[in-house]
């Protein structure tokens, strides 16, 4: 696998950091997946991943949100969810430039889910699928009368007041290497803006409700032991997306699915996944 590091700006003059992953031979590329990682990480902890779709010709291409990893920004802020979307118009144009005759993949993972999702539903992008894991359309517990409505008075008062709730690491993976991993990297954060985390809510609401509008094949997949993200709000979505959705609960498995022990089946899964998608040649 080749690796190299890229960027661009945003409207706002910020920059952004990009990770690009390709197969060892370039011209044997079948297609390109682009990665849109989750709350609080980076698109580093994918690196595996990368690896694991380039071992099978699949190129990757990635960056880190405003405000995560080594892109600039308030940690955990965003001035609006537009700008997350357009991140991922930013990602595909490149893939466009770069691939200009390869099938495209969206994969988002969590809150990178949440706008996968919305992206497809919304802006119509022209893919060939998508892979969504652990979307954040709800979480998998429910705020009190109080917590929404402090959330509610700050985004208007005070939208970039952060508060700092790192994640877990036992409800992410049971994997104790994923574990340490995740404990240990610099990049990580529990920082989230009230803007941040109201535009995201509202946006996961949106895609429920909208999961009718859904244009391509979509494998939709979650862990059934998520304490993270709602498995059921998962289940829900493909109920309502029909014959394009494809869904698969994951027992026993946490948040991260592409951490998890069995992550090779996970990752597997994807493979077989995309694979099935691919346009049929001649």
């Amino acid at each position: 696998m080749r690796e190299r590091a890229w960027g661009w700006q945003t409207k706002d003059g910020l920059p952004v950091f990009a990770r690009e992953w390709t197969p060892d031979k370039p011209a044997a590329t079948q297609g390109v997946v682009l990665l849109v990682h989750g709350m609080g990480e980076h698109s580093g902890r994918y690196r595996h991943v990368a690896k694991s779709l380039a071992d099978d010709a699949f190129a990757v291409l990635a960056f880190d949100q405003i405000g995560h990893g080594l892109t600039a920004g308030k940690r955990g802020h965003v001035r609006s969810y537009a700008d997350l979307l357009d991140g991922i118009q930013r990602l595909l144009d490149q893939a466009d430039r770069k691939f200009p005759d390869k099938p495209k993949f969206l994969f988002g993972h969590s809150m990178g889910g949440n706008l996968a999702l919305n992206f497809l539903l919304r802006n119509k992008p022209l893919v060939t699928g998508a892979i969504v894991t652990g979307p954040w359309l709800k979480l998998a517990f429910e705020p009190t009368f109080v917590q929404v409505t402090l959330a509610r008075l700050m985004e208007y008062l005070y939208p970039s007041f952060i508060s700092n709730r790192p994640m877990n690491r036992e409800h992410l993976t049971s994997d104790p290497r994923m574990q340490d991993l995740h404990q240990h990297d610099p990049l990580v954060h529990g920082y989230i803006s009230a803007k941040f985390y109201q535009v995201v809510q509202r946006a996961g609401l949106w895609a429920l409700e909208h999961a009718g509008l859904l244009a391509v094949p979509l494998l939709l997949m979650h862990g059934g032991s998520d304490r993270v993200t709602s498995a059921a709000a998962s289940r829900q979505f493909a109920e309502r997306a029909g014959t394009l959705c494809t869904y698969k609960e994951w027992p026993d498995f946490g948040h991260e699915l592409h951490n998890e022990l069995h992550r090779e089946d996970v990752l597997a899964e994807i493979k077989s996944w995309i694979k099935t998608h691919l346009p049929k040649s001649g």
